[in-house]
């Protein structure tokens, strides 16, 4: 069985859209395109290379896999990772694609994911997809996030935990700070919320 694991940039409060660039994704009017940048450095580089080291395949919403397919096959060396994975696809409007190793998945997107997590093979991981990332969490399909939380507010744009969370409650597995404040955790599913009372 495979785990499926979201790997997210968020903001202190939760924002994940267009963290790369101001023209990644200006949808909704979103101004502040980029704001990971000032805050990358050579630890959480190395991070990211650690995580994108080990064998995975991808699962992606439509516009991050556009993004994705319009970079990577143009960098075969720094992406030979994401290039050599397979990469599923979850969308109604876009069926085939030239970028190598691309699958879309037809009919029930949910039956197909679960599907998907039940077969051999490496962890799927899920980059950007937003949209995606609200049905993987109303189904209860995320199975670890591995976040980096920024140290910034932006107040507006698309969140992370939105419109698709359920209440559960989560592992923190490890954790550490990047010299210029950027907290990286990785979380795990840990069943249900447990309530108490300090009265």
């Amino acid at each position: 069985m495979r785990k499926l694991i979201v790997l997210s940039f968020i903001t202190i409060d939760g924002i994940m859209q267009a963290p790369g660039g101001p023209e990644e994704d200006t949808t909704g009017g979103f101004t502040s395109g980029g704001w990971t940048v000032p805050y990358f450095d050579d630890v959480l580089g190395k991070i990211m290379e650690e995580q994108m080291s080990q064998p995975f395949d991808l699962l992606l919403g439509r516009k991050t896999f556009e993004i994705f397919a319009s970079y990577w096959p143009h960098h075969e060396e720094e992406g030979a990772g994401i290039n050599n994975a397979t990469k599923y696809v979850a969308s109604n409007t876009l069926t085939t694609h030239d970028w190598k190793k691309s699958v879309f998945l037809k009919g029930n997107i949910v039956d197909e994911i679960k599907q998907l997590k039940q077969q051999d093979g490496p962890d799927l991981q899920v980059h950007g997809s937003g949209n995606l990332i609200q049905t993987l969490l109303e189904h209860d399909l995320i199975d670890e996030f591995w976040l980096k939380i920024f140290p910034v507010t932006l107040g507006i744009g698309k969140r992370l935990f939105d419109t698709g969370t359920l209440p559960a409650s989560y592992t923190l597995i490890e954790s550490q700070t990047s010299p210029r404040g950027v907290i990286i955790a990785t979380f795990k599913r840990a069943g249900e919320v447990k309530t108490g009372s300090f009265a």
